[in-house]
């Protein structure tokens, strides 16, 4: 239980900065969706959407890659310094690159009107500062400096969200106050974290170090590209796949493609609550389960974390899912609007099926560990891949009859898939028994609760008493399927 105890507290640090970054970014959610109308919003998230795509490239598999041969402490500001410096000398390229892929790039991201073009240049420079900060804090959760590295990223939300709101409400700016609010953000989270791990830099450069942590990083780009496809190819896809007679037959005669990017865009970051539960645990297991690779007992300790995981992941979907139309419509104090804006509640039922798209990556991140451990990334890609290529076909078949409830099924089909597969391969190369019945019992559990939800309402005649009704059903059952392995421990 000492293990368990060390992971649960890194989870806990590395999700207190994430909670509260994200309960702080949240509130861009009324901001935006209050300032802007969804056409606008359907343009931040595609800038975002090609952020995320880039974001992957840019930093070229650097993070996983430092974690892993870093771990010697002796050698660690040699690898510190090639990395990040063969980085830059790659980062700048790709800057240089996509300056000159400009007038190909722009209309993907519907930037070709004049006023809109300054957001692309702005993106440009958040790539860089951001792909350069990506070791300096990998080396801060190497060494578990678990509370310096959350200042930072609360720091970088802060500035962020303190931006946009002076930007947008006192200044009247548009959308291009969201990408640079974002860049000052990046510029200033780089120069201080430069700042903390300067002593790193007292290595030397070693062209086999980079060649050796490229051959390693360089998996994590097409794995990587495919997550992101996964999560935000589907904004392309709805805005360009979707006719404007299946919008007005799905959602009304008022309502175009591009809106239907904004609504579903905005629904979607309701999903935050199990992703960012899936991002601390993350930044924790990482480190984690490569500092307790060599131990007899590691097959073990990695069975009862994915347990545990799944428990809260589970009671995490319960209290979403059951209650996402009541959670909308929250009114933050200091805007006087709703959490998220009136005209976009149409797209909630999505919520539930993210949910559980985002419970599937959780999974994903569990099993990664014997791949790690194993240096067995090169399947890493193949498996992104085979569930991007399912999101592509999805999003296609499902979108012209669905809507916005295509594309989130879509993503739950892919997240399901790539974690089954990478399942089969890492028992396969790394031995450990996950319980998998067990912990599909519990994802059982919680949809069947979401779905009597309608049928308990109505027998106790009460909404709320239903939906409470089938949180604490529904929890007791996933507590009871981890109660004997807890009692176990």
């Amino acid at each position: 239980m000492k293990k368990l105890r060390e992971l649960f507290s890194d989870t806990l640090v590395y999700g207190i900065s994430n909670v509260l970054a994200r309960f702080i970014g949240y509130l861009l959610v009324p901001l935006h969706t209050g300032a802007f109308v969804p056409s606008q919003y359907g343009v931040v998230s595609l800038v975002y959407a090609g952020l995320a795509f880039l974001n992957v490239i840019f930093t070229f598999g650097m993070e996983s890659a430092y974690l892993r041969y870093a771990k010697d402490r002796e050698e660690a500001p040699n690898v510190f310094k090639t990395i990040q410096l063969g980085l830059g000398g790659l980062s700048t390229f790709l800057v240089i690159l996509l300056y000159f892929l400009a007038p190909v790039l722009m209309p993907t991201m519907n930037l070709e009107s004049t006023g809109n073009q300054s957001l692309y240049w702005m993106m440009l420079g958040i790539l860089w500062f951001d792909a350069m900060a990506i070791v300096p804090f990998a080396e801060l959760r190497l060494v578990r400096r678990q509370w310096l590295f959350a200042a930072y990223k609360t720091g970088n939300i802060l500035v962020n969200v303190g931006l946009q709101f002076y930007l947008i409400l006192w200044r009247g700016w548009g959308i291009e106050s969201v990408f640079f609010a974002s860049l000052v953000a990046s510029v200033l989270t780089a120069l201080l974290i430069w700042i903390a791990t300067a002593p790193m830099f007292s290595g030397s450069w070693d062209m086999p170090t980079l060649r050796k942590t490229l051959r390693f990083g360089i998996p994590f780009i097409p794995a990587g590209l495919g997550f992101v496809i996964n999560e935000m190819l589907d904004r392309f896809f709805l805005g360009n796949y979707m006719s404007q007679a299946t919008v007005a037959q799905l959602y009304g005669p008022d309502m175009t493609p591009d809106d239907a990017v904004g609504v579903y865009s905005a629904c979607y970051k309701l999903s935050v609550f199990m992703l960012l539960l899936v991002q601390m645990f993350r930044m924790a297991w990482q480190p984690f389960f490569l500092r307790h690779a060599d131990d007899s007992e590691a097959p073990k300790l990695y069975r009862d974390v994915f347990l545990y995981f799944n428990g809260v992941a589970g009671l995490c979907f319960l209290v979403v899912a059951l209650f996402a139309e009541q959670i909308v419509q929250i009114k933050v104090p200091i805007l006087g609007a709703y959490l998220v804006g009136q005209e976009y509640w149409m797209g909630v039922n999505i919520v539930p099926i993210l949910l559980g798209a985002y419970w599937f990556h959780g999974w994903y991140m569990n099993f990664s560990a014997g791949i790690f451990i194993e240096e067995e990334t090169k399947v890493l890609p193949v498996i992104t891949l085979i569930g991007a290529g399912v999101t592509v076909i999805a999003n296609l078949l499902l979108i012209p009859h669905f809507g916005m409830m295509g594309s989130a099924t879509a993503t739950l089909i892919s997240y399901g898939l790539m974690a089954m597969l990478l399942y089969y391969k890492s028992v396969q190369v790394y031995s450990v028994d996950y319980q998998l019945f067990r912990t599909f019992l519990m994802m059982v559990i919680a949809a069947a609760c979401l779905y009597l939800v309608p049928y308990a309402t109505e027998w106790l005649d009460s909404e709320w008493t239903g939906r409470f009704l089938m949180l604490s059903l529904g929890s007791a059952g996933i507590i009871v399927l981890v109660i004997p392995n807890y009692l176990r421990n």
